[in-house]
């Protein structure tokens, strides 16, 4: 899936970019080409960080004319499954950052370099909310465009179907106003199924009527996570749709930074957001409250107060993550799952995930997108930080088998949770995936854009 790189001077890079380039050798080389995740180490052609859609036009048809691929990237999240950008330009779109909301429509436009806390705090002054996901720091399209299963997800379903139009500039250049009636196959594929098939610059997404939500965490000492996990999964088949939870292994390092009950401790935690009143809610939660938490911080709050539930670090992390989705988690899943994480498993891992899945993840949305609806009833994420090549090295080895221990129970993967690197195929069904290789036929023949988990041009 290669195009022909062709040498060229720096100089006649930058002026057929048509866009703020940043070259090798540049003072701002390793602050623009560096993506959220601080292990990984991306190194293209050429960075550019237009400021208008006119400009990614520009930076397309320059990079096609001098033999150069494309890669979007906006906040820099998922680029451990990149592969090497040594023949392609970078392009940043933290700068496409305007944000417009109609709450009389109950809709908003962003544009591609937005992130979640930008939209977030505006919508809920409104009485809305969007479908954002566990950190206010992750950017809206590439959330998006690979299914965005947040807090709501349960309620609402997949960040994907909520949206009503995509801005992307294709491969000859051209900007298409992607929706149900214009342009629909291209539409279908960018919800959910990544965003390997032009730049996206902007996109106009439903919200919802959400004007409170009960939320929080209960902590125990992880010595209590076999308890508190079969706890959590018995009483989570259960809820209704409008609770959403996750059940989280914490492994707090000794920072200085945080807050002195979690740091230096291990914890296992339960995160919970509810649509209902808040007697409601806890008279469904009261089964884990009596085992008698440690900590309790459930209270009413906006719906932009949801990104601080998940406690994810808001600061750009040198990490190794990644996940799967779960059919089940029986006894012995427990058990296997805690014989790699669990109290005197020496894990390197800082976080291990559990999150709820079903409600309206589980059904079928009318004009649904490349992600329609999973059957998993739990998905898995775990994350370890890489401090040096021998800890990064641990962290992989440890999420292996971590894979290799849930194997019985695997039902498929996630595209936001696939970090370590997987064909797209493994993620999408057999039908999906041709369909969403027809749509890369179609607009981008000559594999003009990188993305990671990028769907084959070719044949199966």
């Amino acid at each position: 899936m290669q195009t022909r790189v062709v040498d060229h001077d720096p100089s006649l890079l930058r002026g057929a970019l048509g866009a703020q380039v940043v070259l090798p050798g540049d003072a701002a080389w390793d602050t623009s080409r560096r993506p959220w995740n601080l292990a990984r180490d991306q190194r293209p052609r050429a960075v550019a960080l237009p400021r208008s859609t006119p400009e990614v036009q520009a930076i397309v048809r320059g990079a096609v004319e001098h033999g150069l691929r494309v890669a979007p990237q906006g906040s820099g999240h998922g680029a451990g499954p990149l592969a090497d950008l040594d023949g392609t330009v970078l392009v940043r779109t933290a700068h496409l950052d305007s944000v417009s909301i109609d709450p009389a429509a109950r809709r908003a436009r962003v544009g591609a370099g937005v992130r979640w806390r930008d939209v977030a705090g505006p919508a809920s002054g409104l009485g809305l909310a969007g479908l954002m996901g566990s950190s206010p720091d992750v950017g809206v399209a590439g959330y998006t465009l690979g299914g965005g299963m947040g807090w709501l997800a349960r309620r609402y379903g997949f960040a994907a179907n909520a949206v009503q139009a995509i801005e992307v500039v294709t491969a000859d250049g051209n900007v298409v106003w992607a929706d149900h009636a214009r342009d629909a196959d291209l539409f279908w594929a960018l919800r959910g199924g990544g965003g390997g098939y032009g730049v996206v610059t902007a996109l106009e997404f439903e919200l919802f009527p959400v004007a409170q939500v009960y939320a929080g965490s209960l902590f125990w000492p992880i010595e209590r996570a076999r308890e508190v996990i079969a706890a959590w999964r018995d009483v989570m088949e259960g809820l209704p749709r409008e609770i959403t939870s996750a059940v989280r292994l914490f492994q707090f390092p000794p920072l200085p930074q945080l807050p002195e009950p979690l740091r230096g401790r291990s914890f296992v935690v339960i995160g919970a957001a509810c649509l209902l009143p808040p007697a409601e809610a806890d008279a469904l939660l009261r089964p884990w409250r009596a085992m008698r938490p440690d900590m309790d911080t459930f209270a009413a709050m906006p719906p932009a107060g949801l990104g601080a539930v998940a406690m994810d670090p808001e600061d750009p992390t040198p990490a190794v993550g990644d996940g799967m989705l779960l059919g089940g988690l029986p006894d012995e899943g427990i058990d296997a799952l805690l014989g790699e994480t669990g109290p005197g498993a020496a894990s390197p891992l800082l976080v291990y995930e559990l999150r709820q899945m079903g409600g309206a993840m589980a059904e079928s949305s009318p004009g649904h997108g490349a992600l329609d609806k999973t059957d998993a009833a739990v998905a898995v994420y775990g994350v370890g930080l890489v401090l040096d090549p021998e800890s990064g090295a641990r962290v992989k080895d440890r999420l292996a088998r971590l894979e290799r221990s849930l194997a019985p129970w695997y039902a498929g993967r996630y595209f936001n949770f696939a970090e370590a690197g997987c064909d797209a195929d493994a993620i999408f069904p057999p039908g999906t995936y041709r369909r969403l290789q027809d749509v890369r036929r179609r607009y981008d023949p000559g594999a003009v854009f990188q993305a990671n988990h990028e769907v084959s041009v070719g044949p199966d």
